[in-house]
């Protein structure tokens, strides 16, 4: 059992057993009501329409009741701190799902207590439950996630660095982002994501450009352009983003690549209707998987691996 800010709280064995345990649910071969008895707290300081939803209905599905805390309910507002605040929680919720979209340093200080378990559904700096929904996703879709290839299109936010530091943990893979200048991983998440690359036999490398694309490759993933809670340092923006539009182009050295996206949308900016809509994409069953990695994360924060 434990709290999980980022994707390097898990260990190996952690990891593997959240994706697993999220295919289970999504399969119908697990039991559910294993979080009967247990409150959840469902804290949204930003937007959100699938993580939120997926914590909630997942949270109800397993058994557990939850309570809901929106940008303008806790005392933190008012000068409350944010310890003060997370040791009172701590002593009524068995675990506590946070999206503040600042940096997690808020939600760690919320850790210093061993009663309730702490689940991080989106920070400025990584996204971990999608990155945990997505790897999901692959499991269900090839029937494993070692060896793949993926190619990420797009600004390196806060899904790309828990992407990496994720798919970096499976012997084989082979994830290359191609990122706008000035808009890459940050260099410490490349860092930890090569690092663990290299000890795991995959790779993870990224450049800044749309030239010599990798083929043939499994998956091509784009987020949008206008991640939640952030703004872009160059009013010029677009411009630079503009060659990383993901249309069907980029299928057409390789037929049997699927289109993944974390939604949501903006068809005609970070990609094309064509593609979004089309044969190849299974964002919109990615987004369904959110709701049984969600339970997943629950069942292990709360119950541990069993």
């Amino acid at each position: 059992m434990g709290h999980l800010i980022s994707i390097d709280d898990l260990s190996d064995d952690d990891l593997r057993f959240i994706v697993a345990r999220g295919a289970e649910f999504a399969t119908g071969t697990s039991a559910p009501a294993v979080l009967d008895g247990r409150i959840v707290g469902i804290y949204f300081a930003k937007t959100s329409t699938r993580t939120r939803t997926s914590f909630s209905a997942g949270a109800l599905r397993l058994g557990a009741r939850i309570i809901t805390y929106g940008p303008g309910d806790l005392q933190t507002n008012t000068g409350e701190t944010v310890e003060d605040t997370g040791a009172v929680l701590a002593l009524m919720l068995d675990a506590l799902v946070a999206r503040t979209a600042a940096d997690p340093a808020g939600l760690r200080a919320w850790t210093g207590q061993d009663r309730m378990r702490v689940i991080n559904a989106m920070t400025a700096d990584e996204h971990p439950t999608q990155a945990l929904a997505d790897l999901t996703t692959l499991h269900l879709h090839f029937g494993h996630i070692e060896n793949l290839r993926i190619l990420y299109i797009g600004e390196g936010n806060n899904t790309a660095a828990a992407l990496a530091l994720a798919l970096a943990r499976f012997p084989g893979v082979r994830l290359e982002l191609r990122t706008p200048p000035g808009y890459g991983l940050a260099p410490a998440i490349m860092a930890e994501a090569t690092a663990q690359a290299r000890r795991h036999a995959a790779a993870v490398t990224e450049r800044h450009d749309m030239a010599d694309l990798p083929a043939p490759v499994d998956v091509i993933y784009t987020t949008r352009w206008q991640t939640t809670g952030s703004t872009k340092k160059d009013p010029d923006w677009r411009e630079v983003f503009a060659p990383f539009q993901v249309s069907s182009d980029l299928w057409l050295g390789q037929p049997k690549a699927v289109f993944m996206h974390d939604l949501p949308a903006h068809r005609g900016e970070e990609v094309t209707a064509e593609v979004l809509d089309g044969p190849a994409s299974i964002a919109f069953s990615q987004a369904g998987n959110k709701m049984y990695s969600a339970m997943a994360v629950l069942d292990w924060c709360l119950n541990g691996r069993h």
